[in-house]
C-alpha cells in the first residue's frame, strides 16, 4: 500500500475544469478528473494556512481555541502515526510557512522532507543592495515584496523554480521507492499563492491586452484596481494555474510509468482558495470564508474502491483527509480526531457528517449543511473576549512578545489536550468581523452568496447546528460568549443577530459593489499610513478607527494602506475617526 498527496495552496476550484471553468485548458486536471472522485462538497475548516495543515495531521478543528500556530505537544499527527506504525512518510514542499516560528513543528512528523526555497518572501538569497525592480513598482515597501524581488532574480528558468525543484524531488521519491510498500509522500507546492509568478510559456497561454503596471501579486484588502488591471491579474493566476497543471502531469506520469494505480491512493487538494477580484476583494482572512475561499477542490483515487470519473455530494472537509490516509493503512483514527474516513463515500457517496464547521480565529464562525451557510459573526463591536489556548505560543513567523504572555494562566486540560494544562491569554483577530455582521446564505439559489437572507426561523435553524458543532469541538466558554450564543441549552430567538446587524450587512453589501477609488478621496486618504504608524499621534488615530489596539503584525498591514483602503476594508468605520487618519496623514 502506497499513498501521494499532491497538495497545491490558494487553488480556487472555479478555475478548475471540473468546477465549471472552460477557458483555463489545464489538460491534466482534466486527465485528473477522469482517473479519480471528485468532490462537490468540500470545505476547508480552520483558516487559513498552517490552520488548515494542522487540521490535515490532527484530523479536528482548531481555530476556536487558538490562531496561527505549530503542533502542539498533545496533537495527534497522522504522518508521525503513520512514521510509528512502519509507513515512511516523506514530505517535499517549497511552502516557506514550514520553516517559520509559527510552522515550525509540522515538517518533523514526518520520517524524512526536503524543502526548496524561494517561494514568495523567503528569506532565502542575501542582498543588500535593492532589488533590480520594475518602474512601476518603485512605492511598494515592505520585507515580503523586497525579498521576492532579490529571489526571483536567481529564478529565472522554470528549471530553477521551486515549483519544479519540489515535483522533481516528489517524482524521485516515486522512482526510488516504486517497488518498495508502505510509504507515503506528500508533494506539496506554495503555488498558485501569490506572487503569481510563473514564466512567459505559461503567460503565453492566455494572451490578454494589458498596458499596466505589473501586478502579480494584489494585497488582501478591496480592489481599487482598473478593470483591466483585475481581468490581468486572474490571467496571471491561471498562467501560475497552468504551470501547477504541468507539474500534476508530471506526477500522472509517473504512476502511469510506474503501474502505480493498482496499489497506490492519490489525493489532490488544497487548504483554501483566493478572492480574485469577487466581491469587489482581493485575497483572504479579512472578510468572511466566502465560498471562493473554503469551498474547496478534492480528487480522490482509491485503489480498493477502483471508482473513477464519478462525482460525490455529500459534505466533506480537510479534518477527513488524515483519518481517511489512516484508514487506507490499517490504522484507526485516534479519540480526539473528529474527521472520517472517506473510503465509503468514495465508493457510494455515503455521507459522514451533517454539517461543517470553518472560519479563522477571531473572525467569523460559520456552518454549512451543503445548502445553507450561516456565517456568525461576534454579538458586539468589541469582538470579545477572545481567548487563546496553547503551549506553543508563537504567531506566524514570531514569538509571542513579553507583553502578551505577562497575563498569561494556566488553564486547566482541555478536551482534547490528552491532560495536559494550556497557557491561556487574550487573543486578538485581524479586523474585526462585526462591521460584516452575521450572514445567511441559500447556496441552492444563491452558489455565489450575492444576496444574504434576513430569515430568523431559518436563522434559528443554522445557529442550533453551529452551537452543536461548537459544543462538540469543545469551544470554550469565551467563544459562546463573544458570538451571543448559548453555551447549554437551545437557541432562542434573543440569540439571532441577522436583524439587529443588518445594517452593517446591508453596509458590507454596498462595499463590495463599489465603485470608486483612492483619487475620488483628494490627496489627503491617498498618503500611505506607514507615515503614522510610527508616531504616537498616528498610532492612537489608528486605534481609534478601528475600535481597539492593533499589534505589531497588524501595524505593518495597515502601514501598506491609506485612510481610504482602510474605509473600504471597515465599511463600519466612523466619519469622524476617517477624518482623524486624515488630520494625521496631513499634519505629520
Amino acid at each position: 500500500m502506497k499513498a501521494i498527496v499532491v497538495m497545491f495552496d490558494s487553488l480556487n476550484r472555479k478555475y478548475l475544469p471540473a468546477y465549471g471553468a472552460d477557458w483555463t485548458g489545464l489538460p491534466n486536471f482534466r486527465r485528473l478528473q477522469e482517473r479519480t472522485v471528485t468532490f462537490d462538497t468540500c470545505y476547508g475548516g480552520s483558516m487559513p494556512c498552517m490552520p488548515a495543515r494542522r487540521e490535515m495531521h490532527t484530523g479536528r478543528y482548531n481555530f476556536l481555541h487558538r490562531s496561527w500556530g505549530p503542533l502542539e505537544p498533545f496533537d495527534d499527527s497522522v504522518p508521525e502515526m503513520l512514521k510509528f506504525s512502519g509507513v515512511h512518510t516523506h514530505l517535499v514542499t517549497d511552502h516557506t510557512h514550514y520553516w517559520e516560528d509559527g510552522g515550525a513543528t509540522y515538517h518533523t512528523r514526518f520520517s524524512t522532507f526536503e524543502f526548496f526555497r524561494g517561494q514568495e518572501g523567503d528569506p532565502w538569497k542575501g542582498q543588500v543592495a535593492e532589488p533590480e525592480i520594475p518602474e512601476t513598482l518603485s512605492w511598494r515597501e515592505g520585507r515580503l515584496w523586497r525579498q521576492d524581488w532579490v529571489n526571483r532574480h536567481h529564478l529565472d528558468s522554470v528549471d530553477k523554480h521551486p515549483q519544479t525543484l519540489t515535483f522533481d524531488a516528489g517524482i524521485e521519491f516515486i522512482a526510488t521507492n516504486k517497488d518498495t510498500d508502505r510509504w507515503l509522500v506528500q508533494i506539496e507546492t506554495f503555488d498558485p499563492h501569490e506572487p503569481f509568478f510563473s514564466y512567459d510559456e505559461h503567460k503565453a497561454r492566455y494572451p490578454h491586452d494589458y498596458n499596466g503596471p505589473h501586478f502579480d501579486w494584489p494585497d488582501y484588502r478591496p480592489v481599487i484596481e482598473s478593470d483591466s488591471a483585475v481581468a490581468h491579474a486572474r490571467m496571471e493566476y491561471a498562467a501560475l494555474l497552468s504551470m501547477c497543471d504541468d507539474s500534476l502531469g508530471r506526477v500522472l506520469d509517473a504512476m502511469d510509468e510506474h503501474g502505480l494505480w493498482d496499489d497506490t491512493m492519490l489525493i489532490v487538494c488544497t487548504d483554501h482558495g483566493f478572492l480574485l477580484g469577487e466581491r469587489n476583494w482581493w485575497g483572504k482572512n479579512v472578510q468572511p470564508w466566502y465560498e471562493q475561499n473554503i469551498h474547496t477542490p478534492l480528487f480522490v483515487w482509491d485503489p480498493r474502491t477502483r471508482v473513477v470519473g464519478k462525482r460525490r455530494k455529500s459534505l466533506v472537509q480537510t479534518i477527513d483527509l488524515g483519518p481517511t490516509l489512516l484508514d487506507y493503512f490499517g490504522l484507526a483514527p485516534t479519540a480526539d480526531m473528529q474527521g472520517r474516513a472517506l473510503r465509503e463515500t468514495i465508493a457510494e457517496d455515503r455521507p459522514v457528517r451533517e454539517v461543517g464547521l470553518f472560519g479563522v480565529y477571531g473572525g467569523h464562525v460559520s456552518v454549512t449543511d451543503g445548502r445553507y451557510v450561516y456565517m456568525r459573526c461576534c454579538a458586539e463591536a468589541a469582538n470579545g473576549p477572545l481567548e487563546q489556548y496553547t503551549l506553543m505560543p508563537t504567531h506566524m513567523a514570531w514569538r509571542f512578545t513579553p507583553s502578551e504572555l505577562t497575563n498569561a494562566e494556566l488553564s486547566p486540560p482541555l478536551p482534547f489536550t490528552k491532560g495536559v494544562p494550556v497557557l491561556c491569554m487574550a487573543g486578538r483577530a485581524m479586523g474585526t468581523p462585526y462591521v460584516f455582521g452575521t450572514l445567511l446564505y441559500d447556496l441552492a439559489s444563491d452558489p455565489d452568496q450575492l444576496t444574504p437572507l434576513n430569515d430568523p426561523a431559518l436563522e434559528r435553524v443554522m445557529a442550533q447546528k453551529l452551537v452543536t458543532a461548537m459544543r462538540a469541538n469543545h469551544a470554550p466558554s469565551s467563544q459562546f460568549e463573544r458570538l451571543g450564543l448559548p453555551e447549554a441549552g437551545p437557541v432562542e430567538d434573543r440569540h439571532l443577530l441577522i436583524e439587529r446587524q443588518w445594517p452593517q450587512v446591508e453596509s458590507s453589501y454596498r462595499q463590495e459593489r463599489r465603485t470608486d477609488t483612492a483619487a475620488d478621496y483628494g490627496s489627503e486618504v491617498s498618503r500611505p499610513l506607514r507615515e503614522i504608524v510610527g508616531e504616537p499621534a498616528g498610532r492612537e488615530a489608528i486605534r481609534t478607527s478601528l475600535g481597539f489596539e492593533p499589534d505589531a503584525a497588524m501595524l505593518g498591514y495597515i502601514g501598506h494602506l491609506n485612510a481610504w483602503q482602510l474605509s473600504v476594508m471597515l465599511p463600519g468605520i466612523s466619519p469622524a475617526a476617517l477624518r482623524s487618519l486624515d488630520q494625521a496623514l496631513s499634519h505629520r
